[in-house]
């Protein structure tokens, strides 16, 4: 044998055992915590469920120490040594992927903050097993509870399975039995109202609404805020100018095309989301019209698409990360028997999409 050589096989066990070595030394365990923060497993534990009897001091030196060791706690674990699955899932059916990432990102940051992991699992609403898919989602998967967005907030077969099964679940935006559930939602009659106002303050009297899909309730809601502003202004609705879409760009662009292509058409759009807006904007440049000198066009949500389309738009603020943390907030640390209703304000937004009316 050659000095200085090793067998291969000697070599994997050497590697194999440096290997899980050095992942012990790396992976920290509640024991390690405990040890270095001077305090019980029991007060460590208390921490990292974000559970009260624990002084802010206390609480402060163990947070300090779990994140010096990079300790994180197993799942596994944590449910095994209670009743909580530490996990929730969204379920949402958006066409705009804005919305959807903002929902996302507001329930992760708020879930973070207790340990609990967030599952996004996106529906069809229009499948005829939406019901069945969920019901096998809580009975297959351990959930301590479920946010359901849009339009599935309010449909009645799975409001009844998750009632059922006996399943926590906060609502976005819900419209109909507002005492079901905990939910949260913005005024979407009074933001429509607003941004209506603001047309017409500004010398519009003809002017195009594109409504939503109308299996959200936000879509009624926004169009009749739309038409009791007109009526405040002593404005009558004219159905010419009333038109469907369903919440996304190619919708948008459409009944945008329609509106403008009549006889009288109207001096101003207001689009019920800011994709279908960005879809008007593009019919509007594709027929050679100057934004907003030949026609005036407003959105609403204020995602990052109204501010990176030229000319940016003017629009409604629906703040859906703040929507989507507090209903994980409501989730993780409401009363479950409560049916408490947070509304989240809303603000009129005013870029370079909007202007009086030429003339």
């Amino acid at each position: 044998m050659r000095r200085g050589w090793t067998p291969p096989a000697k070599l994997c066990n050497q590697l194999t055992q440096h290997k899980n070595n050095g992942a012990n030394r790396l992976r920290a365990t509640i024991k390690d915590v405990s040890r270095e923060a001077g305090v019980s497993i029991k007060t460590v534990s208390r921490v990292l469920n974000n559970e009260r009897y624990v002084g802010a001091a206390t609480r402060e030196k163990v947070l300090a120490v779990v994140e010096r060791l990079n300790f994180r706690p197993s799942m596994a674990a944590r449910t095994l040594a209670g009743s909580r699955s530490y996990q929730v899932a969204l379920i949402c059916d958006n066409p705009s992927p804005y919305y959807v990432y903002e929902m996302q990102v507001g329930i992760r940051e708020r879930c973070e903050r207790d340990g609990v992991r967030m599952l996004a699992q996106p529906y069809d609403r229009e499948s005829p097993q939406l019901e069945r898919d969920i019901g096998a989602l809580i009975d297959t998967m351990p959930l301590d509870g479920l946010i359901l967005t849009p339009p599935v907030t309010d449909y009645p077969a799975v409001l009844a399975r998750l009632a059922e099964r006996g399943m926590r679940f906060v609502r976005v935006s819900p419209s109909t039995e507002p005492m079901l559930s905990p939910s949260v939602h913005i005024d979407n009659h009074a933001a429509a109202a607003e941004m209506a106002r603001h047309l017409i303050g500004l010398g519009h009297r003809r002017i195009g609404f594109i409504a939503g899909h109308p299996s959200y309730a936000a879509s009624g809601q926004r169009l009749a805020g739309f038409a009791a502003a007109l009526a405040e202004a002593g404005i009558a609705v004219d159905a010419a100018l009333l038109r469907t879409g369903t919440y996304d760009f190619q919708s948008g662009a459409a009944e945008a095309d329609a509106l403008l292509s009549l006889a009288e058409p109207p001096t101003a759009i207001f689009a019920s989301s800011d994709d279908m807006a960005a879809g008007a904007l593009a019919t509007a440049h594709r027929r050679g019209l100057r934004v907003p000198d030949d026609v005036s066009i407003a959105g609403f949500d204020d995602t990052a698409l109204a501010s990176v389309v030229w000319p940016a738009l003017t629009t409604i603020r629906q703040p859906v990360r703040e929507m989507a943390s507090n209903a994980a907030d409501l989730l993780l640390s409401g009363d479950p028997a409560s049916s408490e209703r947070r509304t989240i304000a809303h603000m009129l937004v005013v870029r370079q999409s909007t202007a009086a009316p030429r003339g």
